[in-house]
Formats: structure tokens, C-alpha cells, sequence
């Protein structure tokens, strides 16, 4: 019980100061002073500081999917693929925008593959939870309506991390990407 008890105050260490200073400014040091451990216990459960950024953010993401499902109630198809998508473009966002930081996304030799690898996972953890979970709709079609829509929305937003400079570049991204690219990638899903 007690390595549980270690990690867990490793995990919310890291996740305070990654959402302080972003992923890129923080240092193993600072995680280890702020858990009050020593630097080498943090590598005795994680092997890098990256790992223990993406168990925090499958983590994150599992439990927001949890909630997003178990809020989803929208009556036609178009309205609950389009509400699901726009609240995963908006996890996905929330992501790299407390956890990672902007900064390790810009300037970050890693941070092509770390989001590739990050967002691969994200896409099967999404597929899995929207096909099995509550107010699924049944079937293999809309599996491959629910990975068409994920593929396409999440290449969308990663390219927010490139393309905005601020808080209101991302909302007249989120605005236009739900009013103009949205709908049309939905009736595209439908067709499937």
C-alpha cells in the first residue's frame, strides 16, 4: 500500500507543477522537492519524467471520457456525434494546454512523437469507450463512424497548438471548426 501512496503523491506533484509551469519547465527535481521524495524514488516507479506525464494524461483522459459517455443523451445520431467530437476536440485541447504546455509542443524535439503516440492512444481509448459504453449505438458501422470522426477532429486540433497564438486564436478555431468543418465530417460519418 504504501508504494500506491508513493506514486499517487508523485502523480499529483507532477500534475501541480505541469499545470503551473508546463511540462517543458518542470524538472524531475522540482516533482521529487514538491512530492517530499527523493529524485531517485521518482525513477523507482517511473522511468522517465514523460512517463509519468502520460500516466497522468491517460489518467485525465479516462475519467473525462467516463463522464463525457455517461453525459451523452442526445436523441438523433447527428447531434450525439457531433456533441461527442466536440467534447473530445475539447479534452484533447484541455490536454495539451494544462498538462503539456505549449511551449515542450513548440520547441520540443519529442513532442511530434510524444503527440503522435499521445493521440493514437487517445483515438483507441475514445473508439473503445464510445462503441462499449452507455448509449452506444450498436454495430461495426458506427465504430467506423466514431474512428472517422476522432481521426479527423483530432488532427484538427493538434494543429491548434501550431497555429494559435492565443486564448482567442483557439476559440475562433473551436467556432469555426464546429460551424464549418463539423457538420460536414458528421454527414460524411453518417454516409459511411
Amino acid at each position: 500500500m504504501e508504494a500506491d501512496k508513493i506514486k499517487e503523491s508523485i502523480k499529483r506533484a507532477a500534475q501541480d507543477l505541469f499545470r503551473k509551469f508546463g511540462y517543458h519547465k518542470t524538472s524531475v527535481n522540482e516533482i521529487a522537492k514538491r512530492a517530499k521524495i527523493a529524485k531517485a524514488t521518482i525513477y523507482k516507479y517511473f522511468n522517465s519524467k514523460e512517463e509519468v506525464l502520460h500516466v497522468l494524461l491517460m489518467d485525465y483522459i479516462q475519467v473525462s471520457v467516463d463522464e463525457l459517455i455517461a453525459n451523452t443523451n442526445e436523441l438523433d445520431e447527428e447531434s450525439h456525434l457531433s456533441n461527442l467530437i466536440m467534447k473530445t476536440c475539447r479534452l484533447s485541447y484541455t490536454v495539451c494546454n494544462e498538462f503539456i504546455g505549449w511551449d515542450f509542443i513548440r520547441e520540443s524535439t519529442n513532442s511530434q512523437e510524444f503527440l503522435k503516440n499521445l493521440s493514437n492512444e487517445l483515438e483507441e481509448l475514445l473508439v473503445h469507450s464510445f462503441t462499449q459504453g452507455v448509449g452506444a449505438q450498436p454495430g461495426q458501422n458506427y465504430q467506423q463512424r466514431i474512428r472517422f470522426l476522432i481521426k479527423c477532429s483530432k488532427n484538427i486540433v493538434f494543429s491548434f497548438a501550431f497555429t494559435s497564438v492565443s486564448d482567442s486564436d483557439v476559440r475562433k478555431n473551436f467556432v469555426s471548426f464546429q460551424k464549418e468543418i463539423l457538420p460536414y465530417l458528421v454527414k460524411a460519418a453518417i454516409q459511411v
